[in-house]
């Protein structure tokens, strides 16, 4: 295992640190706690945003803690999930009087202490909502899920709530803007290699030097099915088909695109999927309104991506273009 860290035991803890030394300008650290919120948390009367779930997915979550995204983030150990005590410690670092909503990705553990979290919030008299997000379309019921898994399209989810809770949106009415996110976002991903997980010292699973895994999830859990490495082209053409035959997308509706990066995958390689999802859904007359390609939701060092797909309407159209200023996301 070649890695750039010190004890593998204290990788979570040494990045918080880093992180907030690098974005003092963002962020704060809750103290004794992996935990992580804007530097002017809690924001009266404002509606606080919690997200998070295991490490190793930077810039998720903690680079969305800023103005228009989220205002609190909670980072597990390395694909595990944070304990209820640690969300609960962000739920009041957040509390602003107006109430929090905790964006939670469908994993069994994230689900089961985020609910947790908020039982312990709700008798210390904060009010607290959840929202869950679904958007991979490869697999149900995986290693990890009852139902779909949650993976890259959630950074959608974060902007636009983030959005309607920095309009000054009740706690209710930003729970229906992320429900409505959610309930038009899809996502496929991936992948060509596995990653290493730090306290582990292996690959955390195999795959052969010509082989690829599609509809793989973002803790390596497996997909679909492994194949022989196909071309850029075939590849994102048949994660694409996966994604519009689950959606229904008249010809006339926009859609936000998002080729997102597993950790290890090039930049050109992503402007290549980009390319072949632009063409793609140009031949069906279907208009890109906004396009991110980068790494957004990674898995360690895994070389791999993948492709989300929002439709969009007008107030989604307005929500997604306002301001946002985070470590990992600027939109001014």
């Amino acid at each position: 295992m070649k890695k750039i860290i010190n004890n593998p035991n204290e990788v979570v803890e040494e990045m918080l640190q880093g992180m907030v030394l690098g974005h003092p300008e963002y962020l704060k650290r809750v103290e004794g706690f992996e935990v992580v919120v804007r530097k002017d948390s809690p924001k009266k009367g404002k509606v606080g945003l919690v997200s998070g779930g295991g490490s190793g997915h930077e810039p998720s979550h903690g680079g969305y803690v800023g103005e228009g995204m989220l205002d609190g983030a909670v980072a597990g150990e390395v694909f595990t999930s944070p304990t209820p005590g640690q969300v609960f410690e962000a739920i009041k670092a957040v509390d602003g009087e107006a109430g929090v909503l905790l964006i939670i990705k469908n994993y069994t553990g994230d689900v089961m202490n985020f609910e947790m979290a908020k039982e312990l919030a709700e008798a210390e008299g904060i009010d607290v909502d959840f929202i869950i997000v679904d958007d991979d379309v490869a697999v149900e019921n995986s290693t990890y899920t009852v139902g779909r898994r949650g993976i890259a399209g959630t950074v959608f989810v974060h902007k636009i709530t983030g959005a309607a809770a920095e309009k000054g949106l009740e706690l209710a009415e930003v729970k229906r803007v992320g429900e409505k996110v959610i309930k038009n976002l899809r996502s496929m991903g991936m992948s060509l290699t596995p990653c290493i997980v730090p306290a582990a010292g292996k690959p955390s699973f195999e795959i052969g030097e010509d082989e690829m895994e599609m509809g793989l999830g973002i803790h390596g859990e497996p997909g679909t099915h492994k194949e022989t490495i196909k071309s850029a082209d075939e590849i994102t053409d048949h994660m694409l088909e996966r994604i519009l035959k689950d959606m229904e997308v008249k010809g006339d509706e926009e859609v936000a695109v998002m080729i997102n990066g597993l950790g290890g995958t090039p930049l050109m390689e992503l402007y290549i999927i980009n390319r072949e999802v632009h063409k793609k859904l140009e031949e069906i007359s279907i208009p890109v309104y906004k396009t991110w390609v980068g790494n957004f939701m990674t898995s360690l060092e895994m070389a791999g991506a993948s492709i989300s797909i929002l439709k969009l309407d007008e107030e989604l159209k307005e929500l997604l273009d306002a301001k946002a200023d985070t470590p990992a996301f600027r939109q001014l």
